[in-house]
């Protein structure tokens, strides 16, 4: 029997609709039944790829007895957290504040106000390493609600108002300086890992944004010891196991310090900002590397999650039947040397555990192995890697395949739109500025009214009820400017405009700090604000890098400033945190290199205008911004009074709208637009 998840929108609630639990969405409905039953709410947040909820819904929520104790004394609340990343962010920090350490499934009980008082992520179904059970943990608060009531409201508005006075020193008004990028520069130096790349210890995310704000400083400054650092994370993780040897595209994080284990559930948001950075890491130096797994990234994203309906669905699981019916983490990647003698023979198998560095002992869980290329890695016939790889991905096809979160979310499309339609220009993949164009108008025909307003999620094509959040704008306003800078179509930097006057309009404070959610979202416990990246670039930063671009492309000082004004939290915590606002530092480049305005004149049916424009494209200036169209168009004030130069297409590189004189030759535009000026 479902029960009333059954008629939600998202897949991960929809997983949890046949549980014995009596599960609610997040609603005023729910914690009106709480007051009325006068019992707490136990709030339980994750998301459809999430290996740890899958275990926890597996040993907890589908068993009777605890799903009966639930019932009996709580109103169970289930949340999507990329659904509501508000609510998310909101009980996150309560969590953190509390334990030290946050993750997923999020496991808090609040009072019927909404108020948190309990806190904790996973928990077992029987006492393990120092831990409490869940039942435990249940009988704990039932009892503590029933018998200390007043103590329990004291300790909920305790933490209410201390979540209330965590207010973000936001005392810099302007961007960083110059002083302010080096000193970010020698932080991310001291914590950078020299033997394995990367940032830090285990487990390791990739640092995407980190990556970019490096590119942009050394274009900018020719620093080698930012590049370097690129250059070795990103061979590193190209070589690992967090990389589909077979398939392509990132999983989520590698659980040691050295890429070789993934998480291997894979998001679209790593994989739309890794293909982006591999993409200018080729634009930067040529390699060949770096094109190769941006174009096999871009592949995946279309290959792997593409929808019916044009759209980038959320993630691919972690989990996957491994032949016995169990669901196994990593069972659809994971090999042995015997399996891949089965299917390749003794020779090739043989060749395939060394080239892959596949052993005995295993690099996972009971003796199975990741497929990864080892440092060292010998000179081989690149036509017999080629077959081994695609006999494998063969073979690997026929296995149960994990599972597909269809839903799409406004903001991670929005970076895939980016990162097809440049990958698309780059290396002259018609196919991928295709499908970055159709990812784009599904946002604009399910995502966004006639007002300028965003959903953040859609399913099979039907928009869902919650209300887009700052990252939805900000990334859906990247992608259209992006697309934009490649196909000469100005209606996407309309499309842009129209998303970034909602940010200005009921996302800003008067200071130019910027919240995650609009001033008529629903009333949570506290408006959430974070200017800090996670597994993306945060709202604020990323929408200060939208409104750049968008000043740059239409003359606006209103934008520009707006912009500014948000990079001032860049200058107060790049030199302490710069792990955690690289995408705010990448901005920051874009300042203080101007950024420079590129308006390519002329038809893009004539081949030298053509030649223009992708030299426009590869560009590296840092945040550098392209306008194509035919001269005296009207569209985008930057290509306004710009004609011909001498009857041909010609380009114009600016600052501030004040251009140098107008060039026709691809190699002089080219020394014009190399980061260094």
């Amino acid at each position: 029997m479902s029960n009333r998840l059954a008629h939600e929108t998202s897949p991960y609630l929809l997983q949890h609709a046949e549980n014995p639990v009596d599960w609610l969405p997040w609603s005023d409905e729910a914690f009106a039944e709480a007051r009325r039953r006068a019992v707490p709410v136990l709030l339980s947040v994750g998301y459809s790829s999430c290996h740890w909820c899958h275990v926890m819904a597996h040993e907890s929520f589908e068993d009777e007895e605890t799903a009966a104790y639930l019932n009996e004394h709580f109103v169970s609340v289930k949340v999507d957290r990329e659904e509501r990343p508000d609510v998310d962010a909101v009980y996150m920090e309560a969590v953190q504040a509390a334990t030290g350490q946050g993750g997923w499934p999020m496991t808090v009980f609040l009072t019927p106000e909404a108020e948190p008082f309990y806190f904790g992520t996973y928990f077992p179904p029987e006492p393990r390493h120092g831990m409490p059970s869940f039942r435990q943990v249940l009988e704990g608060v039932r009892t503590a609600w029933a018998d200390r009531r007043d103590e329990v409201a004291e300790v909920a508005g305790r933490i209410v108002r201390d979540l209330a006075g965590r207010t973000l020193a936001f005392d810099a008004p302007h961007p960083p300086g110059q002083d302010d990028l080096h000193a970010a520069l020698m932080g991310l130096a001291r914590e950078f890992d020299a033997v394995r790349g990367g940032f830090g210890g285990a487990p390791k995310f990739p640092p995407s944004m980190v990556l970019e704000f490096l590119l942009r400083h050394h274009a900018r400054t020719g620093s080698e010891g930012a590049l370097q650092m690129v250059q070795a994370t990103c061979e590193a993780m190209a070589r690992g196991g967090i990389y589909d040897q077979l398939g392509g595209g990132f999983a989520r994080y590698a659980v040691d310090g050295g890429w070789t284990v993934p998480h291997f559930e894979k998001m679209l948001y790593d994989n739309a900002l890794l293909c982006r950075v591999y993409a200018h890491l080729w634009r930067a130096t040529g390699s060949d590397l770096a094109r190769r797994i941006a174009l096999e990234t871009a592949d995946f994203m279309v290959r792997e999650l593409r929808t019916d309906q044009g759209g980038l669905a959320s993630a691919l699981d972690a989990d996957s039947d491994d032949g016995s019916g169990a669901h196994v983490e990593g069972a659809f990647y994971v090999w042995t040397p015997e399996r891949l003698r089965e299917v390749l023979g003794e020779e090739d198998g043989r060749f395939a555990e060394g080239y892959f560095g596949v052993t005995e002992d295993g690099t996972f869980e009971h003796g199975t192995s990741v497929l990864q290329l080892p440092d060292g890695e010998p000179l081989v016939d690149a036509a017999r890697v080629a077959s081994v790889r695609q006999r494998l991905l063969e073979a690997r096809e026929r296995r149960p395949r994990p599972g597909r979160d269809d839903k799409i979310v406004a903001a991670w499309n929005g970076l895939a739109v980016a990162a097809l339609a440049e990958t698309g220009a780059y290396f002259d993949r018609p196919d991928l500025i295709e499908a970055a164009t159709e990812t784009a108008d599904l946002l604009v025909r399910t995502h966004m009214d006639y007002h300028g307003r965003l959903t953040r999620t859609s399913l099979d094509g039907q928009a869902g009820t919650h209300a887009g959040v700052l990252e939805d704008y900000a990334d859906v306003a990247e992608g259209f400017l992006a697309l934009a800078a490649v196909s000469g179509e100005a209606v996407w930097v309309e499309f842009a405009g129209l998303l970034l006057d909602t940010v200005l309009r009921h996302f800003a404070a008067p200071d130019g700090a910027l919240y995650d959610t609009a001033d008529d979202a629903e009333a949570l416990i506290r408006r959430p604000q974070d200017p800090t990246d996670n597994a993306a670039p945060s709202g604020w930063t990323a929408a200060a890098g939208a409104l750049l671009s968008y000043a740059a492309l239409t003359g606006s000082s209103r934008h520009r400033e707006a912009a500014e004004r948000a990079l001032g939290v860049v200058t107060a915590l790049g030199s302490r945190v710069p792990r955690f606002i690289g995408w705010g530092l990448a901005v920051a480049e874009a300042v203080f290199d101007g950024p420079r305005e590129i308006a390519v004149v002329g038809s893009l049916e004539d081949p030298a205008t053509r030649a223009l424009h992708r030299t426009a494209l590869l560009g590296t200036a840092p945040g550098a911004v392209v306008a194509v169209g035919p001269p005296g168009s009207e569209e985008l004030p930057l290509l306004a009074d710009r004609p011909l130069f001498k009857e041909r297409p010609a380009a114009y590189v600016c600052r501030n709208f004040t251009c140098d004189a107008p060039t026709g030759e691809p190699k002089v535009l080219a020394s014009l637009i190399v980061g260094r000026s």
